[in-house]
């Protein structure tokens, strides 16, 4: 089975176009979607951030207080080195489940929704990687409208990341996400259509 990475910056619309991907039956793994079941009410992986974290990040139905957590590690390259030492091993044991899952049912391809993935230094991992592209202003202006985060953390989040243009670089696929959205069904089209050449 072929594996092939989707990623992007921040706001970008990488989890719109995993969206639209699914629509044409193409099996979409999300790396986020993992990364929020590992540390669910009660999990290991949430007794390990509030043993290394506090307590003060469960919120009164014994979830995880994302937005706080956030602001402890973002801007704080250690203490986010340690969160991502807890949840990136679980993160890594559960996709290689669901993966072996596409592959034991035949599965040609599959793609895998992963923000990080230059960061985390994984392109030797994939047969093909596609960047969702936008532009910083439109990043911004879109994490302004869905989230209730000040400019600061903004900055914080996208700083955290590699910059959009040296993830092109490396993309063997870019979907530009930077107008309305009938251009971007366009570019998804374009995208099916470069996956159907990866098939074989």
């Amino acid at each position: 089975m072929k594996w092939i990475g989707l990623t992007g910056g921040i706001a970008c619309g990488k989890s719109t176009v995993s969206r639209l991907l699914q629509k044409h039956n193409i099996p979409v793994i999300d790396a986020d979607e993992i990364a929020r079941e590992v540390v669910r009410a009660g999990s290991p992986g949430l007794k390990s951030i509030i043993t290394e974290f506090g307590e003060d990040l469960l919120l009164e139905d014994g979830s995880l207080d994302r937005r706080k957590l956030g602001q402890r590690v973002f801007g704080n390259p250690d203490k986010l080195h340690i969160l991502e030492s807890i949840t990136h091993p679980l993160i890594r044991e559960e996709t290689r489940r669901r993966r072996r899952n596409l592959e034991n049912l035949g599965m040609p391809l599959a793609i895998y929704d992963i923000p990080l993935l230059f960061e985390t230094k994984a392109q030797e991992q994939f047969d093909g990687i596609i960047v969702v592209s936008c532009t910083k202003g439109q990043q911004k202006e879109r994490l302004l409208r869905r989230n209730q985060w000040t400019e600061d953390e903004i900055e914080m989040r996208m700083a955290s990341q590699i910059p959009i243009a040296a993830k092109e670089q490396e993309a063997d696929f870019v979907l530009q996400n930077n107008r309305d959205e009938q251009n971007l069904l366009k570019e998804v089209d374009r995208l099916v259509a470069w996956l159907e050449t990866q098939k074989s």
